[in-house]
Parts: C-alpha cells; structure tokens; sequence
C-alpha cells in the first residue's frame, strides 16, 4: 500500500451521483476529492468509472468444513478481482456459524483476506429450524443479520419469535435494526424438485419446484413483517409473484428488502435442457417472464441489491448427474460485468444496487458503499465499462470452476480495487 495515491481523471459514481475528479488516498483513508492532484504513485483513470467498492450480502465461502471447494483466501480474492470490498458470508458452513466460537473461527481465518469478511449467523441453532441461536451474544460480537440460508425457517411460529426477539436488540445496535434474511422455500412443496416446475421439466421428465414453494413463504414472512415491525430481507428472489409481493409491501411501509442474483435475471430454466449440472441452483431457474419481472423489481427498486448467492462445488461434486449433483453456481467475479452487460442499468444504477444499498443492508455503510469524500476508508473499485472478455471458470481465483457463463462474451471489466487502502487488484490482476 503507498502512503500517498492518486487516481485522476476518473468519473466518480457514488452515492451523490457522477462527477468529475481525482482522490488522494494517504494510509488507508481519502484524504482529498478534488482537482489535478498527485501522489508518490498515480493511476489514471480517464475513461474509467470510480466507484465505492462493490458489497455482497450473499457469499457461500465454505470455510470451515468444506476448503476443499473454497477457502476465504480464495474466495476473497475472487471477489476483490470482481470489484468487491466486502462479502456478508453464509453460514451453512461445518459448523454452521451459530455461536461466538465459529463467528471467531471466521474472523480468524479472514486474516488474509482480499476483503473485508462480514459473518452472517444461523438463526437457528445448526440451521435446523428447531430452536433459535444465541442472537444477542451474536450481535454484542457485531453480528447484524441472521439466516439459515439453504432452507427456509419452515415454523411460522418460530419465524415470529425470532423477528420478535431481533427488534428488541437495537440497543446493541446503535439503533440498527437485525437484519433476518430468508431462504424462502416451503420444503413441502420444494422437496425432491432440481428444476423449476414448468413446461422444460415436463419435456426433460425431471422433478421441479413450483413458483408457489417460494411465493408461499415470501408471503408469510410479509405478513409476518407486518405483525411484529421486524425487518425482513428477501434473499436471491426469482419469481414473478414475489417481486409483486416485495413491491406492495414496500409500498405498505413495510421494513422488507430483498437481493435478485445476476443468474436470476439472465438465466431460464431452458439452460437445463443439456442436463448440465453447472445450470442446477436454488432456487432454480425461472421462466422468461419471471427473469422480465426480477429485471423490472431492480431498475425500479423494488430489490435493493444484486447479490451473487457465490457457490463453489468441487469438480467432482458438480460432475455428478443433474438428479444428484449439489445446486450452486460461481458469481463474484462475473456479477458486475453480467449485470453491465445484461440489465440495461446505466452506472449510477449499477453502482447502487452493487454497493450502496448492499451497504445499508448490511449495516457497514460507515465504511462501504457511500459516498467518496475525504475521511472515508479507501474501500474503491476502478472500472471499464466498455472492455470485452470471455467468461473461463479455469481463469477464476476460486477453487471451483462451476460458472454457469463458461464461454460467454460480456463486457465491463474491474481494472482496480482497494481495500482499506491496499491495492489488492492491479491492472485486473490481484496483487497476493
């Protein structure tokens, strides 16, 4: 890291619109916004976008239990060369992240990371919907959002209780309300399905999860939202019916937000036709209609977020028939580029829906997202908007290579990003 950086002539998209202008960074920090500035090193930006570096609120970095398919290390790096400086990491984890020992364990092994790694916690104990976690000792050691992302918290009963209990804990907070994030999956309705219930699981003869396994809960937890005052979080929505939903309850008041991931809305559950497990998530491709909709519900705001659902599987595992291999695909390097490239979002758009308000969300918008300005921490990504590259899952940093875009031409391309200051990608090229 220089003690003193410039990067002129760039276009700045932040929080405060577009503007012209250099920044200087000096130990970590902005220290200066303005005009012809210099430093010991100087990057030139013209023609390129600096942004605040990029948020994800859902990261799968499968340490510790399953390093065999991703580490922190390496998951980070991907996610610093996609332009992010922060991951709120899953915690289906083995063990899942349910108690202060794992949330330091995390924290521990992110010691070396690209970026900043921000653990979300079970909402229940081992993720098995029986009996909530230890939620207040969990946010007194900075945890802010709880999921047992996965599977969907199936007792409505309990799913009260737990938005009951979070909203009496702003007071450890600061008066930030606990983020509940929901899986939203009936699993009575979902059980046994690897595709989207619809006319290509018919034609392929594979069992399918129907729009309504998703709509069904994401219409309990607004109701549920509604009765308690808690704050939901919708997480990777992929339906028709749930972007309306999500819509009128915002419109109610209600404190709901909700991420749409970019293979939700590029992706049909046509790709499944090859039987190529690279193509298998939860939840599952949708339809052409519902890709329109989930692109509709972020241009106008109904999601708040892009957000990658990050899901590294080991060769083997995804090499397995589409009935038994493990749902998930890789995001964090591709996601800006795919949204650039498939959303017809302008920049400012983009930069909102990646690090804004995945900030907020989040609750680190002290020192993320945001706007640019002197006494920020240097948490920034450098972008071309316009340079073209082909999607490889062999070029990635991750320990995986399932991409579902293998051999896909898009265009926008993270030429710097800087965590804390530390130039951890240079020229498109992490640095460690």
């Amino acid at each position: 890291m220089s003690a003193d950086l410039a990067i002129t002539n760039g276009t700045i998209v932040d929080a405060d619109g577009i503007r012209r202008a250099d920044l200087r960074i000096e130990n970590g920090v902005v220290v200066e916004v303005g005009e012809k500035l210099d430093g010991d090193t100087v990057i030139d930006a013209d023609g390129l976008v600096v942004s605040p570096g990029f948020v994800d609120l859902h990261t799968h970095l499968r340490e510790p239990g399953d390093e065999e398919a991703e580490t922190i290390q390496t998951g980070s790096r991907g996610a610093a060369l996609g332009g992010f400086t922060a991951c709120v990491v899953m915690p289906n984890t083995n063990p899942a992240i349910d108690s202060l020992a794992v949330v330091q364990q995390v924290l521990d092994a992110a010691s070396d990371a690209l970026c900043e790694i921000v653990p979300a916690a079970a909402m229940t104990i081992a993720r098995a919907g029986e009996q909530l976690a230890p939620m207040a000792e969990l946010v007194r050691a900075g945890v802010r959002i709880f999921t047992d992302d996965g599977t969907g918290l199936q007792n409505a009963r309990l799913m009260r209780t737990a938005l009951e209990y979070a909203g009496g804990l702003n007071h450890l907070t600061d008066g930030f309300d606990v983020v509940l994030a929901q899986h939203c999956e009936v699993e009575s309705l979902a059980a046994g399905g690897v595709m989207h219930e619809g006319e290509w699981s018919s034609v392929l003869g594979m069992p399918g999860q129907p729009a309504e396994a998703e709509e069904l809960m994401v219409m309990r937890d607004i109701a549920l939202a509604r009765l308690t005052g808690g704050r939901v979080h919708f997480q990777h929505v992929s339906t028709r019916g749930s972007v309306s939903m999500i819509r009128a309850a915002k419109e109610a008041g209600l404190a709901i937000t909700a991420e749409a991931t970019t293979h939700h809305f590029t992706l049909d559950h046509s790709a499944c036709q090859t039987y190529d497990p690279a193509f298998k998530v939860h939840p599952p491709l949708r339809t052409e209609d519902d890709i329109a909709a989930v692109k509709v519900g972020l241009l106008d705001g109904t999601i708040d977020a892009i957000a990658t659902d990050h899901a590294p599987h080991t060769r083997q595992a995804k090499e397995r028939p589409f009935l038994s291999a493990p749902p998930g695909m890789l995001g964090l390097e591709t996601a800006f580029a795919v949204a650039n490239t498939e959303l017809g979002a302008d920049i400012e758009q983009l930069v909102r829906l990646l690090s804004v308000n995945p900030a907020y969300i989040a609750g680190i918008d002290d020192r993320h997202g945001g706007r640019i300005e002197a006494g920020r921490p240097a948490n920034l990504t450098v972008l071309d908007l316009d340079e073209e590259w082909t999607v490889t899952g062999a070029a990635m940093a991750s320990r995986s290579t399932n991409t579902p875009y293998e051999g896909r031409t898009v265009r926008g391309r993270v030429r710097h990003t800087f965590w804390n200051g530390d130039h951890v990608v240079d020229m498109g090229e992490a640095t460690r």
